[in-house]
Protein backbone atom coordinates (compact mmCIF):
# COMPACT_ATOMS: atom_id res chain seq x y z
CA UNK A 1 0.00 0.00 0.00
CA UNK A 2 2.97 2.43 -0.67
CA UNK A 3 1.23 4.40 -3.49
CA UNK A 4 1.15 7.86 -3.10
CA UNK A 5 -2.20 9.28 -1.99
CA UNK A 6 -3.97 11.47 -4.91
CA UNK A 7 -5.65 14.78 -3.28
CA UNK A 8 -8.91 13.40 -5.08
CA UNK A 9 -10.35 9.88 -5.98
CA UNK A 10 -13.37 8.53 -7.26
CA UNK A 11 -15.59 5.47 -7.30
CA UNK A 12 -16.32 4.30 -10.63
CA UNK A 13 -17.94 1.35 -12.42
CA UNK A 14 -15.35 -1.53 -13.05
CA UNK A 15 -14.98 -4.45 -14.64
CA UNK A 16 -14.66 -7.13 -11.87
CA UNK A 17 -16.97 -8.87 -9.27
CA UNK A 18 -17.87 -6.08 -7.04
CA UNK A 19 -18.83 -3.75 -10.28
CA UNK A 20 -16.60 -0.78 -8.69
CA UNK A 21 -13.49 0.26 -8.18
CA UNK A 22 -11.71 2.82 -5.78
CA UNK A 23 -9.30 5.00 -8.50
CA UNK A 24 -6.89 7.85 -7.92
CA UNK A 25 -6.22 10.94 -10.40
CA UNK A 26 -3.39 8.24 -11.98
CA UNK A 27 -6.83 6.08 -12.79
CA UNK A 28 -4.99 3.18 -10.99
CA UNK A 29 -7.82 1.35 -8.57
CA UNK A 30 -6.66 0.91 -5.00
CA UNK A 31 -5.82 -3.19 -4.85
CA UNK A 32 -6.62 -3.47 -1.25
CA UNK A 33 -9.90 -1.70 -1.60
CA UNK A 34 -10.76 -3.89 -4.79
CA UNK A 35 -9.70 -6.98 -2.62
CA UNK A 36 -11.79 -6.02 0.23
CA UNK A 37 -15.08 -5.52 -1.96
CA UNK A 38 -14.48 -8.58 -3.88
CA UNK A 39 -14.36 -10.48 -0.64
CA UNK A 40 -17.83 -8.87 0.05
CA UNK A 41 -19.11 -10.49 -3.07
CA UNK A 42 -17.69 -13.76 -2.14
CA UNK A 43 -19.62 -13.41 1.10
CA UNK A 44 -23.04 -12.92 -0.55
CA UNK A 45 -23.14 -9.23 0.22
CA UNK A 46 -25.79 -7.75 -2.14
CA UNK A 47 -25.16 -5.63 -5.14
CA UNK A 48 -26.63 -2.61 -3.12
CA UNK A 49 -24.61 -3.11 0.03
CA UNK A 50 -21.26 -3.56 -1.40
CA UNK A 51 -22.60 0.14 -3.46
CA UNK A 52 -22.52 1.48 -0.12
CA UNK A 53 -19.39 0.06 1.57
CA UNK A 54 -17.28 1.37 -1.53
CA UNK A 55 -18.50 4.69 -1.11
CA UNK A 56 -17.80 4.06 2.48
CA UNK A 57 -14.22 3.35 1.94
CA UNK A 58 -13.86 6.61 -0.82
CA UNK A 59 -14.94 8.42 2.13
CA UNK A 60 -12.10 7.23 3.93
CA UNK A 61 -9.79 7.20 1.52
CA UNK A 62 -10.42 11.09 0.81
CA UNK A 63 -10.40 11.54 4.46
CA UNK A 64 -6.52 9.80 4.83
CA UNK A 65 -5.23 11.92 1.78
CA UNK A 66 -6.52 15.03 3.16
CA UNK A 67 -4.86 14.25 6.33
CA UNK A 68 -2.03 13.12 5.00
CA UNK A 69 -2.48 9.97 6.69
CA UNK A 70 -1.24 6.11 5.61
CA UNK A 71 -3.95 3.65 6.39
CA UNK A 72 -1.25 1.37 7.83
CA UNK A 73 -0.42 3.39 10.67
CA UNK A 74 -3.86 4.72 11.52
CA UNK A 75 -5.14 4.44 15.13
CA UNK A 76 -8.06 4.59 17.16
CA UNK A 77 -7.17 8.18 18.21
CA UNK A 78 -7.28 9.16 14.35
CA UNK A 79 -10.49 7.41 14.05
CA UNK A 80 -11.67 9.97 16.73
CA UNK A 81 -10.83 12.74 14.13
CA UNK A 82 -12.28 10.84 11.28
CA UNK A 83 -15.57 11.00 13.04
CA UNK A 84 -15.33 15.13 13.42
CA UNK A 85 -14.74 15.15 10.21
CA UNK A 86 -17.40 13.08 8.87
CA UNK A 87 -20.10 15.15 11.27
CA UNK A 88 -19.08 18.38 9.16
CA UNK A 89 -17.31 17.26 5.82
CA UNK A 90 -17.81 17.48 2.05
CA UNK A 91 -20.10 16.56 0.06
CA UNK A 92 -20.51 13.28 -1.68
CA UNK A 93 -22.04 14.06 -4.97
CA UNK A 94 -23.67 11.80 -8.14
CA UNK A 95 -21.61 12.76 -11.61
CA UNK A 96 -23.41 10.43 -13.77
CA UNK A 97 -24.34 6.56 -14.42
CA UNK A 98 -20.59 5.65 -13.63
CA UNK A 99 -18.54 8.21 -11.13
CA UNK A 100 -18.87 9.08 -7.77
CA UNK A 101 -17.01 12.38 -6.81
CA UNK A 102 -16.20 14.02 -3.35
CA UNK A 103 -16.64 17.70 -4.00
CA UNK A 104 -15.62 21.08 -2.57
CA UNK A 105 -19.08 22.23 -1.05
CA UNK A 106 -20.11 21.94 2.13
CA UNK A 107 -23.00 20.00 3.75
CA UNK A 108 -24.11 19.91 7.50
CA UNK A 109 -22.25 16.39 7.77
CA UNK A 110 -23.51 12.71 8.12
CA UNK A 111 -25.72 11.27 10.40
CA UNK A 112 -24.75 8.99 13.08
CA UNK A 113 -26.34 5.70 11.04
CA UNK A 114 -24.17 6.61 8.23
CA UNK A 115 -21.18 7.43 10.31
CA UNK A 116 -21.60 4.38 12.02
CA UNK A 117 -21.98 2.33 8.60
CA UNK A 118 -18.61 3.86 7.91
CA UNK A 119 -16.97 2.70 10.53
CA UNK A 120 -18.77 -0.88 10.25
CA UNK A 121 -16.79 -0.52 6.44
CA UNK A 122 -13.41 0.52 7.97
CA UNK A 123 -13.30 -2.26 10.63
CA UNK A 124 -14.44 -5.18 7.88
CA UNK A 125 -11.58 -3.37 5.56
CA UNK A 126 -9.05 -4.03 8.55
CA UNK A 127 -10.24 -7.29 8.98
CA UNK A 128 -9.99 -8.33 5.66
CA UNK A 129 -6.22 -7.11 5.63
CA UNK A 130 -5.37 -8.99 8.41
CA UNK A 131 -6.62 -12.40 7.29
CA UNK A 132 -4.67 -11.58 3.76
CA UNK A 133 -1.51 -10.10 5.37
CA UNK A 134 -1.10 -11.79 8.90
CA UNK A 135 2.64 -11.54 8.83
CA UNK A 136 2.47 -7.97 8.80
CA UNK A 137 0.36 -7.43 12.30
CA UNK A 138 -1.57 -4.77 10.92
CA UNK A 139 -3.78 -2.80 13.70
CA UNK A 140 -7.30 -2.61 13.30
CA UNK A 141 -7.96 1.58 14.06
CA UNK A 142 -12.12 0.51 15.04
CA UNK A 143 -12.32 -1.80 17.77
CA UNK A 144 -14.81 -3.60 18.31
CA UNK A 145 -16.93 -4.50 21.47
CA UNK A 146 -19.36 -6.96 23.18
CA UNK A 147 -22.77 -6.21 24.06
CA UNK A 148 -25.06 -8.22 25.27
CA UNK A 149 -28.41 -8.05 23.64
CA UNK A 150 -31.14 -10.15 25.26
CA UNK A 151 -34.04 -11.39 22.84
CA UNK A 152 -37.17 -11.73 24.48
CA UNK A 153 -39.62 -12.97 21.44
CA UNK A 154 -41.44 -15.77 22.88
CA UNK A 155 -41.08 -17.54 19.21
CA UNK A 156 -37.28 -18.46 20.00
CA UNK A 157 -38.92 -21.33 22.51
CA UNK A 158 -37.24 -21.92 25.78
CA UNK A 159 -33.84 -19.94 24.89
CA UNK A 160 -36.39 -16.95 24.33
CA UNK A 161 -35.00 -15.24 27.44
CA UNK A 162 -31.25 -15.86 26.88
CA UNK A 163 -28.60 -13.94 25.57
CA UNK A 164 -26.02 -13.43 22.35
CA UNK A 165 -22.84 -11.53 22.44
CA UNK A 166 -22.85 -8.68 19.53
CA UNK A 167 -19.93 -7.40 18.02
CA UNK A 168 -20.29 -3.55 18.03
CA UNK A 169 -17.93 -1.02 17.52
CA UNK A 170 -16.60 0.79 20.57
CA UNK A 171 -16.38 3.92 18.30
CA UNK A 172 -20.02 3.87 17.14
CA UNK A 173 -22.22 6.46 17.76
CA UNK A 174 -25.44 7.04 19.30
CA UNK A 175 -28.20 7.47 16.84
CA UNK A 176 -31.03 9.30 17.80
CA UNK A 177 -34.91 7.20 18.37
CA UNK A 178 -36.98 9.02 15.60
CA UNK A 179 -40.44 7.80 15.48
CA UNK A 180 -41.36 6.83 11.28
CA UNK A 181 -43.47 9.21 9.69
CA UNK A 182 -45.82 7.80 7.30
CA UNK A 183 -48.18 9.63 4.27
CA UNK A 184 -51.58 10.77 5.90
CA UNK A 185 -54.15 9.25 3.56
CA UNK A 186 -54.83 12.30 1.30
CA UNK A 187 -50.88 12.25 0.57
CA UNK A 188 -51.02 8.66 -0.42
CA UNK A 189 -54.56 8.80 -2.43
CA UNK A 190 -52.92 12.23 -4.49
CA UNK A 191 -49.71 9.96 -4.64
CA UNK A 192 -51.43 6.96 -5.92
CA UNK A 193 -53.53 8.59 -8.43
CA UNK A 194 -50.97 10.15 -10.00
CA UNK A 195 -49.66 7.05 -11.12
CA UNK A 196 -50.61 6.79 -14.54
CA UNK A 197 -48.80 3.57 -15.81
CA UNK A 198 -49.77 -0.19 -13.95
CA UNK A 199 -45.89 -0.94 -13.36
CA UNK A 200 -45.73 2.48 -11.25
CA UNK A 201 -48.71 2.20 -9.39
CA UNK A 202 -47.95 -1.67 -8.75
CA UNK A 203 -44.50 -0.62 -7.29
CA UNK A 204 -45.70 1.84 -4.94
CA UNK A 205 -48.35 -0.45 -3.88
CA UNK A 206 -45.65 -3.39 -2.94
CA UNK A 207 -44.61 -0.76 -0.59
CA UNK A 208 -47.50 0.93 0.72
CA UNK A 209 -49.93 -2.18 0.96
CA UNK A 210 -46.66 -4.96 1.09
CA UNK A 211 -43.85 -3.02 3.31
CA UNK A 212 -41.42 -3.98 0.27
CA UNK A 213 -37.83 -2.31 0.48
CA UNK A 214 -37.28 -0.20 -2.85
CA UNK A 215 -34.31 -2.80 -3.60
CA UNK A 216 -36.71 -5.86 -2.87
CA UNK A 217 -39.03 -4.42 -5.47
CA UNK A 218 -36.76 -4.02 -7.99
CA UNK A 219 -35.34 -7.37 -7.18
CA UNK A 220 -38.55 -9.26 -7.59
CA UNK A 221 -38.94 -11.90 -9.83
CA UNK A 222 -42.01 -12.89 -11.98
CA UNK A 223 -41.70 -16.80 -10.65
CA UNK A 224 -41.86 -14.75 -7.50
CA UNK A 225 -45.47 -13.85 -7.44
CA UNK A 226 -47.43 -16.28 -6.84
CA UNK A 227 -51.27 -14.72 -7.89
CA UNK A 228 -53.39 -18.22 -6.73
CA UNK A 229 -52.03 -17.72 -2.81
CA UNK A 230 -51.98 -13.74 -3.33
CA UNK A 231 -48.67 -13.51 -2.21
CA UNK A 232 -44.76 -12.63 -3.34
CA UNK A 233 -41.39 -14.14 -2.17
CA UNK A 234 -39.26 -11.56 -1.26
CA UNK A 235 -35.25 -11.51 -0.65
CA UNK A 236 -34.77 -8.93 1.67
CA UNK A 237 -31.50 -8.20 3.70
CA UNK A 238 -28.80 -10.35 4.06
CA UNK A 239 -30.18 -12.94 1.79
CA UNK A 240 -33.04 -13.47 4.23
CA UNK A 241 -36.08 -14.91 2.54
CA UNK A 242 -39.78 -14.14 3.33
CA UNK A 243 -43.38 -14.40 2.06
CA UNK A 244 -45.36 -11.82 1.91
CA UNK A 245 -48.86 -11.79 1.19
CA UNK A 246 -50.52 -9.41 -1.09
CA UNK A 247 -53.52 -7.03 -0.85
CA UNK A 248 -56.02 -7.17 -3.73
CA UNK A 249 -55.19 -4.09 -5.19
CA UNK A 250 -51.73 -5.03 -5.58
CA UNK A 251 -52.61 -8.38 -7.18
CA UNK A 252 -54.50 -6.48 -9.74
CA UNK A 253 -51.98 -3.84 -10.31
CA UNK A 254 -49.27 -6.39 -11.04
CA UNK A 255 -51.62 -8.36 -13.16
CA UNK A 256 -52.49 -6.09 -15.39
CA UNK A 257 -48.96 -4.93 -15.96
CA UNK A 258 -48.00 -8.22 -16.98
CA UNK A 259 -50.69 -8.37 -19.43
CA UNK A 260 -50.49 -5.24 -20.63
CA UNK A 261 -47.41 -3.07 -20.13
CA UNK A 262 -44.58 -5.46 -19.49
CA UNK A 263 -42.13 -5.41 -22.94
CA UNK A 264 -41.19 -8.76 -24.66
CA UNK A 265 -37.83 -9.85 -22.84
CA UNK A 266 -35.83 -12.35 -21.66
CA UNK A 267 -35.26 -10.70 -18.36
CA UNK A 268 -36.97 -12.55 -15.36
CA UNK A 269 -37.12 -9.74 -13.41
CA UNK A 270 -40.96 -8.51 -13.22
CA UNK A 271 -40.01 -4.91 -13.20
CA UNK A 272 -38.45 -3.32 -16.65
CA UNK A 273 -37.69 -0.61 -18.26
CA UNK A 274 -40.75 0.64 -20.63
CA UNK A 275 -39.69 2.80 -23.09
CA UNK A 276 -35.61 3.90 -24.79
CA UNK A 277 -32.85 2.44 -25.60
CA UNK A 278 -32.98 0.24 -22.35
CA UNK A 279 -36.77 -1.01 -23.32
CA UNK A 280 -36.96 -4.44 -21.66
CA UNK A 281 -34.22 -4.31 -19.14
CA UNK A 282 -33.92 -4.08 -15.78
CA UNK A 283 -35.29 -1.34 -13.44
CA UNK A 284 -32.79 0.45 -11.95
CA UNK A 285 -32.50 2.32 -8.64
CA UNK A 286 -31.84 5.38 -10.30
CA UNK A 287 -34.58 4.83 -12.77
CA UNK A 288 -36.76 4.62 -9.62
CA UNK A 289 -36.01 7.32 -7.83
CA UNK A 290 -36.64 9.16 -11.16
CA UNK A 291 -40.35 7.60 -11.42
CA UNK A 292 -41.00 9.18 -7.29
CA UNK A 293 -39.16 12.53 -8.39
CA UNK A 294 -41.58 13.08 -11.15
CA UNK A 295 -44.31 11.87 -9.42
CA UNK A 296 -44.16 13.24 -6.16
CA UNK A 297 -43.75 17.26 -7.78
CA UNK A 298 -46.81 16.02 -9.70
CA UNK A 299 -48.65 14.99 -6.77
CA UNK A 300 -47.55 17.90 -4.57
CA UNK A 301 -46.29 15.18 -2.07
CA UNK A 302 -43.05 16.34 -1.40
CA UNK A 303 -42.55 13.90 0.88
CA UNK A 304 -43.14 10.93 -1.12
CA UNK A 305 -40.57 8.31 -1.59
CA UNK A 306 -39.92 4.33 -1.55
CA UNK A 307 -39.11 4.67 2.07
CA UNK A 308 -42.03 6.46 3.26
CA UNK A 309 -44.25 4.47 1.26
CA UNK A 310 -42.55 1.44 3.51
CA UNK A 311 -42.90 3.41 6.95
CA UNK A 312 -46.49 4.27 6.02
CA UNK A 313 -47.37 0.56 5.61
CA UNK A 314 -45.49 -0.15 9.10
CA UNK A 315 -47.41 2.66 10.55
CA UNK A 316 -50.70 1.34 9.13
CA UNK A 317 -50.32 -2.39 10.65
CA UNK A 318 -49.09 -0.61 14.00
CA UNK A 319 -52.13 1.20 14.32
CA UNK A 320 -54.09 -1.34 13.22
CA UNK A 321 -53.19 -3.73 16.29
CA UNK A 322 -50.70 -5.51 14.33
CA UNK A 323 -48.64 -7.73 16.71
CA UNK A 324 -45.01 -6.52 16.55
CA UNK A 325 -43.57 -10.00 16.04
CA UNK A 326 -45.80 -10.41 12.90
CA UNK A 327 -45.12 -6.91 11.98
CA UNK A 328 -41.20 -8.03 11.88
CA UNK A 329 -41.61 -10.92 9.56
CA UNK A 330 -43.89 -8.94 7.12
CA UNK A 331 -41.41 -6.35 6.43
CA UNK A 332 -38.11 -8.88 7.35
CA UNK A 333 -36.50 -6.73 10.51
CA UNK A 334 -33.58 -8.99 11.61
CA UNK A 335 -34.75 -8.56 15.18
CA UNK A 336 -37.86 -6.81 17.16
CA UNK A 337 -35.51 -3.62 18.05
CA UNK A 338 -36.30 -2.18 14.13
CA UNK A 339 -39.90 -2.93 14.27
CA UNK A 340 -40.57 -1.55 17.74
CA UNK A 341 -40.63 1.80 16.68
CA UNK A 342 -43.81 1.45 15.11
CA UNK A 343 -45.54 1.10 17.83
CA UNK A 344 -44.05 4.42 19.46
CA UNK A 345 -46.51 5.82 17.50
CA UNK A 346 -48.23 9.81 16.72
CA UNK A 347 -49.59 11.38 20.33
CA UNK A 348 -52.53 11.43 18.79
CA UNK A 349 -53.32 7.44 18.17
CA UNK A 350 -51.63 7.15 21.58
CA UNK A 351 -54.26 9.13 23.36
CA UNK A 352 -57.23 7.59 21.11
CA UNK A 353 -55.88 4.23 22.25
CA UNK A 354 -55.73 5.21 26.32
CA UNK A 355 -59.28 7.27 26.01
CA UNK A 356 -60.79 3.78 24.59
CA UNK A 357 -59.07 1.84 27.18
CA UNK A 358 -60.16 3.55 30.30
CA UNK A 359 -63.98 4.09 28.50
CA UNK A 360 -64.16 0.46 28.65
CA UNK A 361 -62.27 0.44 32.48
CA UNK A 362 -64.84 2.59 33.45
CA UNK A 363 -67.75 0.50 31.77
CA UNK A 364 -66.26 -2.39 33.54
CA UNK A 365 -66.39 -0.83 36.81
CA UNK A 366 -69.54 0.47 36.62
CA UNK A 367 -68.04 4.47 37.01
CA UNK A 368 -70.51 4.94 33.65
Amino acid sequence: MGRAFMDRFRLIRWDCAAGWALVGDDGHPVIEVSSYLGFLVARAFSKHTIRAYALDMLCFWRWLATTHRDPLTVAVTDMIEFIRWEQDRENVTDRGPNVFRLDDGRNTGMTARTINRRLAAIHGFFEHLQRQEPERQIRNPVPRGQINRTWRAPRRGLLGHTQRHVSRSDLRLQTPRRLPRGLDPDEVQRLVASLRTYRDKAMALLMLYGGLRSCEVLALNIRDIDMGHRSARVMGKGGAERVVPLDEDVLRAIHRYLLRERPESERTEAFLVAKGKHRGGPLTAGGLRTIFRYHRAKAGVPAASPHRLRHTFGTNMAQAGVDAHVLKDLMGHANIDSTQIYVHLSSAHLRQQYDDAQARIRERDGRG
